[in-house]
């Protein structure tokens, strides 16, 4: 049976699927098949990152990151430090341990304190590291600071990691915490505020990381508790009534994740820290942009199923696809996603065949995956093109 701490591959190509035969490989029309062999299953990674630096996150070398101050939003409103506190407090135990990533002048993380909570400050400029570590010294081991940035731990790229880029491995291995089974959850909450420029790349990053167990979920169903745009937010949560704004990010992360709104602010409730080492307000279009608290805890049944995080690539892939012509019926679609009949799945998923894609609701094309990939009237279950392994990366 799999866990999180089972070695499972953080991104899968082609070669890493175990089974022979399960995908058709189109080749100017004609379909060839794509023998995958057993022996090709990889383990966790294929790269391991190595960390020049000790646990103390001292400076190293490196070509691979060099550190920028980037525009960060911060909170500095007591107010909406007390209000998140409130939502996240919920069924809380005390003493419960929070990551908070980027908390800058420390607004929340008094409020956290001041709660009962135990707190890791995972702070990317080191300009607020000396005010957080006072406050450190001030409160009796129930605050850990970490010049680490938690929105780019385990990083795609090859090569050493200089901090504040590192691995979840040495995170969690340095704060003394195990890997715990998917299903019994996991006794962490992370908050924070999505990057302003990356927030759409790095919402597909934890998604990413949430399917495939690595990263963070490789310890266990982490709740993430994050200020995201309110457009990105209408987007994670729509669905076919809201059509203009449905999208494979949506499916995947509704069918991933309880999300639930915990509220709304305006973007002008935060400061932003800009590269002139200032804090400031935001002007003009960012502070017309409401911004929207959101819960996302990993569904405890996610991998109960024919899903895994074997096999993870191949939804991925079969959402994108769907939505490439998002306006289409389903039927005219499913001949380019799998030689089996269309006819056929339509029965198996109780779907009419005038039923467009647009029309799918999350657990729908679920079915779906789970119909073809469940399939045993036909060896091949898939068909891709040339570019599918550039889709899934």
């Amino acid at each position: 049976m799999w866990v999180p701490g089972a070695r499972i591959p953080s991104r899968l190509t082609l070669s890493a699927f175990t089974r022979a035969g399960r995908f058709c490989v189109l080749n100017s029309v004609a379909a060839r098949w794509k023998d995958v062999p057993a022996e090709n299953c990889r383990g966790l990674y294929d790269f391991h990152p190595q960390l020049e630096s000790d646990v103390g996150f001292v400076k190293s070398s490196s070509r691979l990151y060099k550190f920028r101050s980037e525009p960060k939003r911060y909170v500095t409103s007591p107010r909406l430090a007390e209000t998140m506190v409130r939502m996240l407090r919920g069924k809380r135990k005390a003493g419960q341990l929070i990551l908070e990533c980027n908390p800058g002048p420390g607004v929340l993380t008094r409020a956290l304190l001041e709660s009962g909570a135990r707190v890791v400050a995972l702070e990317s400029d080191k300009s607020f590291i000396p005010e957080l570590k006072s406050l450190r010294d001030s409160v009796n081991g129930r605050l850990e600071v970490i010049y680490c940035d938690f929105f780019k731990l385990d990083p795609r790229s090859h090569g050493t990691l200089t901090p504040p880029v590192m691995t979840s491995d040495m995170l969690f291995q340095y704060l003394g915490m195990k890997a715990h089974p998917w299903k019994k959850g996991f006794p962490l909450k992370v908050v924070g505020i999505l990057p302003i420029k990356t927030e759409r790349n790095t919402l597909w990053k934890i998604l990413h990381d949430l399917y495939s167990c690595s990263s963070v979920y490789k310890y266990g169903r982490a709740e993430l508790n994050l200020f995201v745009s309110e457009k990105e937010c209408r987007k994670l949560t729509a669905n076919p009534q809201t059509p203009g704004l449905y999208q494979s990010l949506s499916v995947l992360g509704q069918i991933a994740c309880g999300i639930k709104v915990l509220c709304t602010e305006p973007s002008s409730s935060f400061d932003m820290y800009t590269i002139k080492g200032q804090l400031e307000r935001q002007r003009h279009r960012e502070s017309e942009q409401n911004l929207c608290f959101i819960q996302l805890t990993p569904h405890r049944n996610l991998f109960s199923g024919t899903l895994t995080p074997f096999n993870y690539d191949v939804f991925f892939h079969m959402l994108r696809q769907c939505f490439m012509k998002r306006n289409a019926k389903l039927i005219d679609h499913l001949p380019s996603l799998s030689p089996i009949d269309a006819v056929h799945i339509l029965k198996q998923i109780k779907k009419h065949k005038d039923v467009r894609i647009i029309d799918m609701y999350p657990e729908d094309f679920q079915r779906l995956f789970e119909t073809i990939e469940c399939s045993k009237d036909d060896t091949c279950k898939w068909l891709y093109d040339e570019f599918m392994e550039d889709t899934l990366a």
